[in-house]
């Protein structure tokens, strides 16, 4: 399944690229706004933490404890450079804070599973090519940045692990669409590729794991 994580992301773009663009196309509309020059995100985001065996064991955790899938939000600032041909480039930044959690499971008056809370956080420069205009635009966009992952039960200390922060390659693509002329809708599909985490004592480090994320809200130009 991970190896096809970045043909679903180019594919997922390719479908914003052609919503995008094609409906600017078949206007007939004379000379469009060009995209930017700058663009600021906000998005609500649905994140969809993963549960496995090795990472339950770096935390020492069942999987059935591992919170799935959260809430969150992402922002970014992005300025456009130059245009060639259909392509125009952007450079910018995001960043991201999500956070899932699952309750305690009491069978028979014993508790069979801890509540545990999970808390990710990015940062992560980024470069994009961007298709279409200013009126609506899709972007493929990724970068390399740091994060940090925690995964907790209630009412325990964080482990070192909790605090590494950790390499995290950043890729997806989006679209926007400005109803108004500075105000704009926002969806956008990201994966952040995490790097694996180190061991903490007895415990194996966190395994190399890849984070999809949803997102959608608005942009302001």
């Amino acid at each position: 399944m991970s190896a096809d994580l970045p043909r679903i992301a180019i594919l997922t773009s390719l479908v914003f690229a052609v919503a995008a663009v094609y409906p600017r196309a078949a206007s007939g509309q004379d000379q469009p706004p060009r995209i930017g020059p700058f663009v600021v995100d906000i998005r609500g985001t649905a994140p969809n933490f993963p549960s496995d065996e090795l990472l339950a064991a770096s935390r020492g955790l069942a999987v059935a404890e591992l919170p799935g899938r959260g809430l969150g939000l992402d922002g970014g600032a992005h300025l456009y450079l130059f245009k060639w041909r259909v392509i125009t480039l952007g450079v910018g930044a995001q960043v991201t804070f999500a956070r899932a959690s699952s309750p305690a499971v009491v069978q028979d008056g014993a508790e069979t599973a801890r509540a545990v809370t999970s808390w990710f956080t990015s940062f992560t420069p980024q470069l994009s090519f961007n298709f279409g205009t200013g009126e609506g635009w899709s972007y493929i966009s990724g970068g390399l940045g740091t994060s940090v992952w925690s995964t907790v039960p209630d009412n325990q200390d964080p482990l070192p692990g909790d605090q590494e922060r950790l390499k995290t390659l950043n890729y997806g693509g989006g679209a926007r669409w400005f109803a108004k002329p500075h105000l704009a809708f926002t969806f956008d599909v990201r994966f952040h590729q995490i790097d694996p985490g180190s061991p903490q004592g007895e415990l194996p480090g966190s395994p190399r794991t890849t984070m999809l994320i949803i997102g959608a809200g608005v942009s302001v130009k």
